[in-house]
């Protein structure tokens, strides 16, 4: 990625957090060194404006080197320092030599990391919203196109009463509105750390106050109008770090979202195998080196693969806030950089399969039909024992008149690879002699309000939602998975 282009993505991704920015952008070297520069720039304004040291002039040449880091120097200093953020604050000096003197006045490193940290989850959890709720405009589409199609359902993967294909589609959709709730919350409360100083105590703002604590109080929150955050939305205290539970929770709210596209991609691959439906395909796409004919659903495996690795991120986020040391350890430094970019990065590979499985799902409605057509008859067993029992028959004799057709039709099944047969059966016992068996046969009569389910869930939850995502819906492009 060239300078400009990380750049721009930078500023697309933190300041108007446009939705079609690459999730790698936010996560790059660039945007992360560029906030830091940010948050320097507004502290040093902050300070210049309650009349702390740092003049206009040192404020201007910090904001005129924003974009422009100097890598190279950046790390040549980094392996003398051996310091980071040092190696920063003596970079931006070599290049705004005027503001040299004031660059982290009153700052500790953390004043620096842990900001930035909280700008750059906000852009990447503003992004990962925008691309579930694609998700769920595509599975409410489609939820709507199928809402009529019967199909068989099952519970232990095993028959079970039938419901329609939108119905389930609808299913898979609210596993990601829990997903896209999850990530809202997160981010409505995601807080800043603010200026804190060494422990958390302030000791270094207080003391550039002049011991004034409301004069620390204006700088602080000056500071977080400048970053664009809302001065109500700070950490009431800290320690070096903001609390660690916060990454816990976050790697857990990322899970989440990992967790409904693992379950509908499972879900899409065992229905490819029963060919009831197929993950979009490309006219050239091969599926096995050695047996032509193979079409695998390697997009829901990809996505099962990607979530799976985000699941195993929540846990390390567990440890590392629960083995943090009185007011702070560096144990969680290096493992942070790697757990939370990765798992935010990941998440959205897998959300990008998913939008593309969502729009692009086909299904075959005469296998849901034929799979549906061979159940039938003992799904339809309680319907006709109860047909019976209205016609003069006793209920507990029914049912086992009919598990003993049922289980003998099943095996026939089984161990022959027959016909289902218990409907014929039935019609030669006499106890069923006056019951209408063809009539059980229409599979809409047991799809109970599959249809008004998937309509309510379209209109009252994937609509507010569409809205609330319009932009983003528009903008986010498709991408070749």
């Amino acid at each position: 990625m060239t300078a400009n282009a990380a750049s721009h993505g930078y500023r697309s991704a933190l300041e108007t957090r446009n939705a079609s920015v690459p999730m790698r952008a936010i996560w790059s070297d660039h945007a992360r060194f560029a906030s830091w520069r940010r948050i320097w720039m507004a502290l040093a304004k902050a300070q210049m404006e309650l009349g702390l040291g740092p003049t206009a002039a040192q404020v201007t040449a910090i904001e005129k080197v924003l974009e422009t880091i100097d890598l190279d120097s950046a790390a040549k200093h980094e392996q003398r320092l051996r310091h980071d953020v040092m190696a920063h604050v003596h970079t931006l000096g070599d290049q705004a030599p005027e503001a040299r003197a004031i660059v982290h006045l009153g700052a500790t490193s953390q004043d620096v990391v842990c900001n930035s940290d909280a700008l750059l989850q906000r852009a990447a959890l503003t992004l990962t919203a925008g691309r579930i709720a694609r998700v769920i405009d595509r599975l409410g589409t489609f939820a709507t196109k199928w809402r009529d199609l019967p199909c068989l359902g099952f519970t232990h993967f095993q028959p079970a009463q039938p419901l329609t294909v939108g119905r389930r589609a609808a299913l898979w959709g609210q596993e990601f509105v829990i997903a896209l709730d999850e990530v809202e919350s997160r981010l409505a409360g995601l807080k800043l750390r603010g200026l804190r100083g060494a422990t958390g105590t302030q000791a270094s703002f207080l003391t550039l106050c002049g011991g004034d604590p409301k004069k620390v109080d204006r700088l602080e929150r000056r500071f977080a109008e400048l970053l664009d955050w809302p001065s109500d939305r700070l950490w009431t205290l800290t320690s070096q770090t903001y609390p660690r539970m916060a990454d816990a929770q976050l790697l857990s709210s990322l899970a989440i979202g990992a967790c409904a596209i693992h379950k509908v991609a499972n879900d899409v691959r065992l229905l490819c195998n029963l060919h009831e439906l197929d993950e979009p395909c490309e006219a050239d796409q091969i599926g096995s080196s050695a047996m032509p004919y193979k079409r695998n659903p390697m997009r829901c495996e990809r996505a099962t693969g990607l979530a799976r690795f985000v699941i195993s991120l929540a846990h390390n986020g567990y440890d590392t806030a629960s083995t943090q040391w009185l007011e702070r350890t560096l144990d969680d430094s290096a493992n942070r950089r790697l757990s939370i970019p990765e798992a935010f990065l990941a998440l959205d590979g897998a959300l990008e399969v998913m939008a593309n499985v969502a729009g692009g799902l086909v299904v075959y409605p005469h296998a849901c039909e034929a799979r549906l057509r061979a159940e039938l008859p003992f799904l339809a067993t309680e319907e006709i024992m109860l047909a019976a029992v209205a016609r003069g028959a006793d209920r507990q004799d029914a049912h086992e008149r009919i598990r003993t057709h049922a289980r003998a039709a099943a095996q026939r099944v089984k161990g022959e690879g027959a016909p289902n047969d218990l409907l014929e059966r039935l019609k030669s016992d006499p106890m069923f002699a006056k019951v209408d068996l063809g009539s059980v046969l229409d599979a809409r009569q047991y799809i109970g309000r599959c249809a008004e389910q998937v309509d309510t869930f379209v209109g009252s939850v994937v609509a507010p939602i569409r809205a609330r995502y319009s932009a983003a819906l528009v903008a986010d492009p498709e991408l070749r998975v």
